[in-house]
């Protein structure tokens, strides 16, 4: 009973800990995303690109120089968009990403890492069936979905396949509130089988990577 309270606690530490380690790198991000256009070293070379601009617009033939003059006014009004302009047309994936994220984060792992094998008395498929059934399945899985945004964009960016299979994901929650998670006190264990685990794990982890980096993919363009 005391190893088990002190597996759960730590397990709980390091859960602590992967979240807090994300929420520190995404809020660095931000803030150099912010503080960049603002130092030195970023204006002195955005002004170096314009005046290279303002001379080749000089030196060109009229024909030439209305074509480089249409072009520097797509790259002007690209540098002074604002944050707002561009999240106006990007919210749908914007969106989509972080409907993703909070899917997954409220599922995986506070739901997930407290599921036990119906299947093992002891043994060593207890001892390793949440890390490997559930931490090490759902880095493999999120990684192929991932990669495979490489090969293959399906569906399209602007398919509603693509926000409907999003929203769906909400799906996984009652389906792994349904497994054998503990401890329990209203909710029936409907999935009996360590099968039914393993099988959502699989389609949770590649959904939350493929659909995550499709939607990153096409937010760019």
């Amino acid at each position: 009973m005391i190893c088990a309270i002190a597996s759960g606690s730590e397990l709980e530490d390091a859960a602590f800990g992967y979240f807090i380690v994300a929420c520190v790198v995404v809020f660095l991000s931000i803030l150099s995303y912010i503080l960049l256009p603002k130092l030195k070293f970023f204006q002195f070379y955005q002004e170096r690109i314009r005046k290279q601009t303002s001379d080749d617009e000089q030196n060109t033939v009229t024909l030439m120089n209305i074509e480089v003059k249409d072009a520097a006014a797509d790259e002007k009004e690209l540098h002074s968009t604002s944050m707002m302009k561009i999240f106006k047309k990007i919210w749908v994936l914007a969106f989509s990403v972080c409907f993703t994220f909070t899917v997954t984060i409220g599922t995986f792992p506070a739901i997930t890492a407290d599921t036990q094998s119906t299947l093992a008395e002891g043994g060593s498929w207890e001892v390793y069936f949440i890390p490997v059934s559930c931490f090490l399945l759902f880095n493999l899985c999120d990684w192929t979905g991932r990669s495979l945004t490489a090969v293959c964009m399906w569906p399209g960016r602007d398919s509603l396949v693509l926000p409907v299979s999003i929203v769906a994901r909400v799906l996984f929650i009652p389906l792994f509130m349904l497994c054998n998670v503990q401890p329990r006190l209203h909710l029936p264990v409907f999935f009996q089988h360590d099968g039914f685990f393993i099988a959502f794990m699989v389609l949770f982890a590649f959904s939350n990577g493929y659909l995550a980096s499709l939607c990153m993919c096409y937010g760019p363009k």
